[in-house]
């Protein structure tokens, strides 16, 4: 008497293959390095056109060390670069979840993996990958030459500095969060113009149109990924108008993280629930 064994079932993608697919696919695009490496390019002139006319105007003289610290950092990375950045990584979240919708590629995706979390959480950790070495390349560089620039006026920081350190480290997480925040948005509007648009004005607009005049308003705006990366590019308070409900650096950095795995957790339960 013959038995029947049951066809073995397919074994589930293990999730460095998930990885793999996603790398490919993010780089199928054949614009995203067109954009990041000219954005690139825009933010390391621009920082150094700074440090250029700091150089060029600079008088010695005893000036507080901590505010001498702060024009020079600012130097490595300004508020336009911080904006390019913004403007591009929350584009790009944006752009590599809506374009599959629009393609029909999402479908082919989930069909071959039904496992909707595994599949977004490779795409987001791919993102922030790709991020995080842009904006270590591009800060790298425009830190090392900007301050190369100021050395000759005495004012040039080192890594070695806790609060270059932590200015550095700030710019280079800001645009894996913003790419983040683009890919939660994205898969919860899931048309590209939409994406972006709502993108920008979060990120962008919205910080704009918040003061610091009451308590909530002030928790709001020191909530908004943007002024948290203002405030940990913010490392001497000397200058500033007093503020009765200041932000924190302990504080920005939670910004920085509550937005990035919320905007993950967000996407993942969007895609679970709405594509299906």
């Amino acid at each position: 008497m013959s038995t029947v064994t049951p066809a073995s079932a397919e074994p589930a993608p293990r999730f460095r293959d998930l990885l793999a697919a996603e790398w490919l696919k993010f780089w199928s695009l054949r614009s995203i390095p067109w954009v990041l490496g000219l954005s690139a390019l825009a933010i390391v002139t621009a920082n150094l056109k700074s440090a250029l006319y700091t150089r060029d105007h600079w008088t010695p003289g005893d000036g507080d060390p901590a505010v001498m610290a702060q024009v020079a950092l600012n130097d490595a990375f300004n508020l336009a670069s911080a904006d390019i950045l913004l403007l591009v990584a929350g584009g790009l979240g944006a752009i590599v979840i809506t374009g599959e919708y629009a393609s029909g590629l999402i479908r082919t995706t989930l069909a071959a993996v039904p496992d909707r979390r595994a599949v977004l959480t490779a795409k987001a950790c791919v993102l922030a990958a790709v991020l995080f070495g842009y904006g270590l390349l591009t800060v790298g560089v425009s830190f090392g030459a900007s301050q190369a620039i100021l050395s000759g006026t005495g004012i040039g920081q080192s890594l070695t500095d806790p609060t270059a350190l932590r200015y550095v480290a700030a710019a280079v997480l800001f645009g894996p969060v913003c790419a983040l925040v683009g890919l939660g948005l994205g898969t919860l509007i899931r048309h590209g113009a939409g994406a972006v648009a709502g993108t920008v004005a979060v990120l962008f607009f919205v910080p704009s149109l918040i003061t610091e005049r009451y308590r909530w308003s002030a928790d709001l705006l020191h909530a908004l990924p943007l002024p948290a990366w203002q405030r940990l590019a913010r490392t001497t308070l000397a200058g500033l108008r007093p503020s009765e409900y200041p932000a924190t650096v302990t504080g920005a950095w939670i910004t920085f993280a509550v937005w990035s795995l919320a905007s993950v957790a967000v996407a993942a339960v969007a895609v679970h629930r709405r594509d299906h």
